[in-house]
C-alpha cells in the first residue's frame, strides 16, 4: 500500500518487511506489527522506516462491511421478533382465560335464568351447562319485542291456549316465537324442562331451540321456523287446500318414528315425549317431520323402565290407558301415542272426530272394526285412496293396532317398529282388542290447547292423584 491509506478494518497481524542490503549500508528493520482499530497511516509507518517501500499484511478473519450489516440487523430484528412472540402469547392466554370465564359466565346465566343451580349435580345430565356445546341464545325480552314489532299482529302465526307465536327474524335466521301467556298451564316447570332437554338433544326430526327469554313473567321459546306448520294443520284442515299424498305421509310416519327411537333409544338421554300427538309434529320445506313441544318430557335413568306420577298431563285421546288411569308411564306410552298418531295420518281423521267414526266410540274402535271384519281399506283417506299403496297402508293400520294395545308389554318398541317399516314385507303379529275407557268427570280438569302453528283447538287433560 502507498501513500495515506486509513482502513476500517480489524486486523490481527500485520508484517512490514524491507529489501535485503548490506548491513553496512543498513540494518534489517523487518518486523511484525499488531493492532486493534483503525489502520496506521502507512505514509507515517514509510517514513519511519527509509528505505521501505512494500507493506506486507497478514489478514485473518477480516469482516467486510455487509457483513456487519447483516449483523447489526440481526441484532435489532431478533430481539423484537422474540417481543412480537412474547406479546402474543400473552395475549393468546389472556383470550383463553376470558373465553373460559365467559363461557362460565353464559352457563351461570343459564342456570339463573331458569333456576337450575349447579347441573353438574343434576342426575342424568352430566357436568357442565346444558348449553354447552350447542348453538343457543338468551335472548333479552326488549329485542325480542323489537324484532315482532312489539308482538304486532302481522307477526302472529299461531295461537292456542299456551299463548300466541310469532314469526321474526333473528342473525339472519326465521324463526317462530311462542310467547307463554301468564295463564297458560305450562308454567315454569315445563318451560325449563324443555329448555334443558331441547338444549341437550340434536336430530334431524326434532325441531331445534334456537333460543329463549325468562324475564319476569314472561317466557319465550324461539324455534327454528317450520314453513308447512304442524301436521294437524294439514291433515285435518276443513278446506283441504293442500292434501298429503300418500307417500309424504308414509314417510312423516317413518319420520317421527325415527324422532322416538332417539329420544327412547340413541339419544344420550333417555326421553319419554309424553305429549306426541298430530299437533306437535312441524313440518319443514321438504315436508320431513320434526317433532316438538318437550314440556311435557320426563328423562328415565339408563335401566329405568317405567315411572308414576300423581299429576297426569297430556292430551285426551294420545294418553295410554295406564297413563291416564293410573299415571304410570314409560317408552310404550309414547308406543301408544304414536300408534294413534299412525291411525290419523292413514285415514285423515282426528282421534276425537265423529266425522267417519259414525256409531263408533273413536278412531282406534272404528280402525279396530274394520280391520276385524277385512274392510282396512275403508280406513283409508278418500282423497288418497286412488293414488295409495294399499299393502303399505293396511301394514300401517295393522301396526298402528299393535301400538295401541291395552297391555303396555304387547306393544312393540319403537326399533321393532321401524324394522317394520324399513322392511314392507314383514310380518306382524295379531294385534288385541283395545280396550277403550273413559274419564269421570269429577276426575278430569279440561284446558284448552294448542299447537305451535294451528289453530285446531285440543283438549289437555290433567288428572290429580287422590
Amino acid at each position: 500500500m502507498r501513500g495515506g491509506v486509513r482502513s476500517q478494518l480489524l486486523l490481527h497481524g500485520v508484517r512490514a518487511r524491507q529489501p535485503e542490503q548490506s548491513s553496512s549500508s543498513r540494518r534489517d528493520t523487518t518486523r511484525c506489527l499488531v493492532w486493534l482499530g483503525d489502520l496506521i497511516d502507512a505514509k507515517k509507518l514509510g517514513g519511519s522506516a527509509a528505505g521501505s517501500d512494500t507493506l506486507h499484511l497478514r489478514v485473518a478473519g477480516v469482516a467486510t462491511a455487509g457483513s456487519n450489516k447483516e449483523r447489526n440487523t440481526l441484532k435489532i430484528v431478533l430481539p423484537v421478533l422474540a417481543g412480537v412472540l412474547l406479546v402474543l402469547a400473552c395475549l393468546s392466554i389472556v383470550t383463553w382465560v376470558c373465553k373460559s370465564k365467559g363461557n362460565k359466565q353464559k352457563g351461570n346465566n343459564f342456570n339463573r335464568l331458569l333456576g337450575l343451580g349447579d347441573l353438574s349435580t343434576c342426575e342424568g345430565f352430566g357436568t357442565g351447562s346444558p348449553a354447552d356445546g350447542f348453538e343457543f341464545s338468551l335472548v333479552s325480552f326488549r329485542d325480542i319485542a323489537a324484532l315482532t314489532n312489539n308482538f304486532h299482529t302481522s307477526h302472529m302465526i299461531g295461537q292456542g291456549g299456551f299463548g300466541k307465536v310469532y314469526k321474526a327474524v333473528l342473525d339472519g335466521r326465521e324463526v317462530a316465537i311462542k310467547r307463554l301467556s301468564r295463564n297458560s298451564d305450562q308454567g315454569m316447570t315445563e318451560f325449563r324442562n324443555e329448555v334443558v332437554l331441547m338444549a341437550k338433544l340434536q336430530h334431524r326430526n326434532l325441531v331445534s331451540l334456537v333460543g329463549c327469554c325468562s324475564e319476569g313473567d314472561e317466557k319465550l321459546l324461539i324455534y327454528e321456523y317450520m314453513p308447512n306448520k304442524s301436521l294437524d294443520a294439514l291433515l285435518f284442515n276443513s278446506s283441504r287446500e293442500t292434501t298429503l299424498d300418500w307417500q309424504t305421509r308414509f314417510r312423516i310416519i317413518k319420520g317421527v318414528a325415527k324422532g322416538l327411537l332417539y329420544l327412547h333409544q340413541d339419544s344420550r338421554l333417555k326421553i319419554i315425549h309424553g305429549d306426541l300427538k298430530a299437533s306437535n309434529v312441524l313440518l319443514d320445506q321438504e315436508m320431513r317431520p320434526k317433532i316438538a313441544d318437550f314440556g311435557m318430557a320426563r328423562m328415565f335413568g339408563e335401566n329405568q323402565q317405567k315411572a308414576d306420577t300423581k299429576r297426569v298431563v297430556g292430551t285426551y285421546g294420545y294418553m295410554a290407558p295406564e297413563y291416564a288411569m293410573r299415571g304410570i308411564f314409560s317408552t310404550k306410552s309414547d308406543v301408544y301415542s304414536f300408534g294413534v298418531l299412525t291411525l290419523e295420518v292413514v285415514s285423515g281423521v282426528k282421534i276425537s272426530s265423529a266425522d267417519r267414526t259414525m256409531e263408533f266410540e273413536n278412531l282406534i274402535a272404528y280402525a279396530w272394526n274394520l280391520w276385524k271384519v277385512g274392510k282396512t281399506k275403508d280406513l283409508v283417506d278418500s282423497n288418497i285412496v286412488e293414488s295409495c299403496v294399499h299393502h303399505d297402508a293396511l301394514l300401517c293400520v295393522q301396526m298402528g293396532l299393535l301400538c295401541v294395545q291395552d297391555n303396555p308389554n304387547d306393544r312393540p318398541t319403537m326399533s321393532s317398529i321401524m324394522f317394520i317399516l324399513e322392511n314392507i314385507s314383514a310380518t306382524l303379529p295379531i294385534p288385541n282388542q283395545p280396550v277403550y275407557f273413559a274419564h269421570a268427570k269429577n276426575e278430569v280438569e279440561h284446558v284448552t290447547g294448542d299447537t305451535q302453528n294451528s289453530k285446531n283447538n285440543l283438549t289437555l287433560t290433567i288428572l290429580e292423584g287422590r
